[in-house]
């Protein structure tokens, strides 16, 4: 059962929440997939089920089509936010980590023709995996975040917090007009370019520098 760890696998004293996702925050990834540039946050979540330790071997839903990387700056959460000022937003931030937003393109793709919500093609269980997290305290610069995705030996995503259209705090202030955030809940601020398939028997690595340096595989489900 999936809790919340450092970078180091010590556990967190946090509860495991929701986990609140924001499409569409780079520009490069909204062009990629010609998709429209919102006006503002996009949100969707994830329940508690759909997280897992990124470090464990990642599962991918059979016969659905294909299953797309995308990997995301994750926030969690560790003091209640409701209608939060920036202030509130900074202090509310425990620690820092990536996480993979994973998504059954095919069937999004059919859901949203349809117009309908897109959570069976992304809160399925295991769909957010997620690595150790990093103190608030030992990040210098929320905004200058750099992060990468290798698949195999290929560099397939590359992003940095600073290319986000809104950045950390803005996003957490506009989530808690919406509906509160609790300790314990992750933020997933969005995803750079370079989304792709993944199949069974890649190797991934995630990279946060210097505190960050993941390596799993892919398996089904």
């Amino acid at each position: 059962m999936y809790q919340h760890r450092n970078q180091h696998g010590d556990l967190i004293a946090l509860p495991v929440g929701k986990v609140v996702c924001v499409g569409r925050n780079y520009l490069d990834h909204i062009r990629e997939l010609n998709n429209d540039v919102p006006d503002e946050p996009l949100l969707f979540m994830k329940p508690a089920g759909a997280l897992c330790d990124v470090s464990e071997p990642l599962h991918i839903p059979v016969g659905q089509g294909p299953c797309h990387n995308e990997l995301e700056v994750a926030v969690l959460i560790g003091k209640r936010l409701t209608k939060a000022d920036t202030t509130a937003a900074a202090e509310g931030i425990h620690s820092v980590g990536l996480a993979l937003d994973l998504t059954l393109r095919d069937v999004q793709s059919q859901l949203k023709a349809k117009g309908q919500p897109w959570e069976r093609a992304k809160a399925f269980d295991r769909a957010c995996p997620v690595s150790g997290f990093v103190a608030r305290e030992e990040i210098d610069q929320l905004n200058d975040l750099a992060f990468s995705l290798i698949v195999n030996t290929a560099l397939r995503q590359q992003g940095n917090t600073n290319m986000m259209m809104r950045d950390t705090l803005s996003l957490l202030c506009a989530i808690s007009e919406v509906f509160t955030l609790e300790p314990g809940d992750i933020v997933l601020t969005g995803t750079p370019k370079g989304v792709g398939p993944l199949e069974a028997g890649d190797t991934l690595t995630l990279n946060m520098p210097p505190w960050l340096n993941i390596q799993t595989r892919v398996g089904y489900k």
